[in-house]
């Protein structure tokens, strides 16, 4: 199997002061649209994976359950569509979204990234599988949280957050649709997914700060609609802050 891209710094704690630039991707001779998501010809996925049922479905991908071929082991494999990247930016966003992933591979709260293949139609991730679902599908299903275990929660989201801004990284989608529960059990480690919107960033970089802010009434089952509050800073993140009312 071909040898995927690594995100630069993995893993160094120093990343975030580090200069992060990604290599462009294989540019087409017309159009100025990139033939290609990925600098470097990959294997086809389904020579190294069973594609299986459709686990669920994003905006710009859709997500199966695979399985590898030499383990046998399960996997989730997402599919992204390249008639859908319309620009440059759009194949840049997406290639981002791998070097992120490999990026932050090591951290245990983050879905693990297992390679990346392109082919003609679609860019396919195929990274571990999550099989407890949704932490917004397990509120639903609980109904309420107690002050405690919300706490934990909090805790665990804090820490994949400081995670990845001293990896100088910044997530800027966090909500309950893009944490998973690795097991059904009840106190599975929950991760992180959904990277489609993150970048890199340097300490110091002035840009508009979008901050959204979404309260979550547990007893209630309802999510009220995003807050959108744009602010200058000198810190470039875009946060999504999800507060838990238990009671």
């Amino acid at each position: 199997m071909q040898p995927d891209p690594q995100g630069p710094g993995r893993g160094k704690a120093g990343g975030a002061n580090a200069h992060v630039r990604l290599p462009p991707p294989v540019t087409a001779g017309s159009g100025g649209r990139p033939a290609s998501v990925l600098p470097h010809k990959t294997d086809n996925v389904r020579d190294h994976y069973r594609i299986g049922k459709k686990l669920g479905q994003g905006q710009f991908g859709t997500t199966y359950q695979c399985v590898g071929k030499a383990d046998g082991a399960e996997y989730a494999c997402k599919s992204i569509p390249k008639r859908k990247l319309l620009c440059r930016e759009d194949y840049e966003d997406v290639y981002r979204e791998i070097q992120i992933m490999h990026h932050l591979s090591e951290h245990p709260n983050v879905v693990r990234i297992r390679g990346a293949y392109e082919d003609a139609l679609f860019v396919h991730i195929v990274m571990e599988l999550c099989a407890g679902g949704e932490l917004f599908d397990r509120i639903v299903a609980k109904g309420h949280y107690s002050e405690r275990a919300a706490a934990k929660l909090i805790k665990t989201i804090v820490g994949v957050v400081e995670g990845c801004h001293s990896l100088g990284v910044m997530h800027r989608d966090l909500k309950p649709e893009n944490f998973l529960f690795a097991s059904t059990a009840e106190e599975a480690p929950l991760k992180a997914t959904d990277f489609g919107l993150s970048m890199f960033y340097k300490p110091g970089m002035r840009v508009s700060l979008l901050l959204h802010c979404s309260i979550w009434l547990v007893n209630c089952c309802c999510l009220l609609l995003p807050l959108m509050v744009l602010m200058q800073g000198s810190y470039n993140c875009c946060v999504r802050m999800t507060f838990f009312v238990c009671y």
